[in-house]
Formats: C-alpha cells, structure tokens, sequence
C-alpha cells in the first residue's frame, strides 16, 4: 500500500524518505540524463536497499519526475523570493529578482541541470510540469513591471514582452554557467543587472543619473 503523497497521512519517516528519494533523483538526473535515470540508479544514490522502495512513495516514475520538477522550483522560489520580498520600489523588486535568479543558478546547479534534462527527456514534462509555474513566474514579473510604470520608474513598453525578454535573457545566463563552470558570476550578474536596468527605466530617471 503506497502513501499518499502529500497528505496529511504521511508520517515522518515516510516524509522523510520521499525527500530523500527526490533529492537522490535530482542527482541521478543531473548526472545521467533523463532516460537514464532509473529506479535502480536512483535508490543506489538515496541508499536504499530495493528499487522496490521508490515504488511504496511514488506511483510511477512520472510521479516521482513531477515532484522532482516541483521541488526545483520550491528551492528556486526560497533563494529569490527574499531578494525582492522587502523590496521598497519595482525596481528593486526586479533587481532582487535578477540577482536572486542568478544567485540560486550558481548554487544549485544540479538542480537546474536536472530540469534541463527532464525538459529535453519528458516529452510532456513542459506542459505537464514546468509551464504553469513558468506562466505564473511570467505573470508576477510583469506585475512588478507594471507597478514600475504606474510609479514613473519604468518607461512604456509592453510588460508581458519585456518579461519575457528579462526571463529569455536568465535562460541564456543559466545555459552560460552550465557550461562554463567557471565564469565570472559576479561580473555577470552586475552587467545583467546593468543591462536591465538601463532597457526598463524611464528617460528622465537615466537623466538624473548620468549627473
């Protein structure tokens, strides 16, 4: 008899053990691709002494990818969200947002390698899993890029566009250190922050602060 995932029936030690097969099966993602990522790879990483295992916690391997693509995006939403949680403008709203997005690329990058893989390995992993929480993210920066015009921060533009610009443009940092281990974040993220900031911000504010 399998638990029921996420309900209030599990107990700790099952709890427990559904987080730990998640975490060994961001890894074995990470490691070896999406096809190849089994049941018997996975519970070699999470030490356990049966695939057999994975199978009490998770129906099938699509439940167990789905709670993996979930839980990359729980972490990613505790590294970035503080960064712009007490923001004072829209702009450091966004600034946080940016720098909290490339803060959490650099540390967990096992974890964004394994969703890359799950997006090139699933073939409904995308409309499945990913897209509703990539629309919800699109939604709420274009919230914050509309709360900039109304303020006079921002210049007129189309929000849902330059959102997905800014999200286009975190994509191209993420593939960068993926495969460049060893590149400059910090140079990075000030020149994207830079960059940002001077394509978003009204004309008289670029004025005032180039005197």
């Amino acid at each position: 008899m399998q638990p029921k995932p996420g309900s209030a029936d599990l107990t700790f030690t099952e709890a427990a053990r559904r987080k730990q097969i998640v975490a060994a099966a961001i890894e074995t993602i990470a490691e070896l691709g999406y096809a190849k990522a089994s049941f018997a790879q996975i519970a070699r990483r999470a030490g356990l002494s049966s695939p057999g295992l994975i199978s009490y916690h998770f129906a099938n391997k699509d439940d167990l990818i789905g709670q993996v693509v979930a839980e990359v995006y729980r972490v990613g939403g505790e590294v970035v969200r503080p960064n712009s949680a007490a923001a004072t403008s829209a702009w450091s709203a966004l600034r946080g947002y940016l720098e909290g997005s490339l803060a959490f690329y650099d540390t967990h990058r096992g974890h964004l390698l394994a969703l890359v893989r799950i997006l090139q390995g699933h073939p409904e992993a995308l409309s499945r899993w990913a897209g509703p929480r990539n629309a919800a993210e699109l939604a709420g920066l274009a919230e914050v890029l509309v709360r900039g015009q109304r303020a006079g921060e921002f210049r007129e533009f189309d929000p849902g566009t330059v959102a997905v610009i800014i999200r286009q443009l975190l994509s191209g940092a993420l593939q960068h250190l993926l495969t460049q281990p060893a590149a400059d974040l910090t140079g990075y993220t000030r020149e994207l922050v830079t960059l940002c900031e001077h394509a978003v911000a009204a004309p008289r504010r670029r004025i005032k602060e180039q005197r």
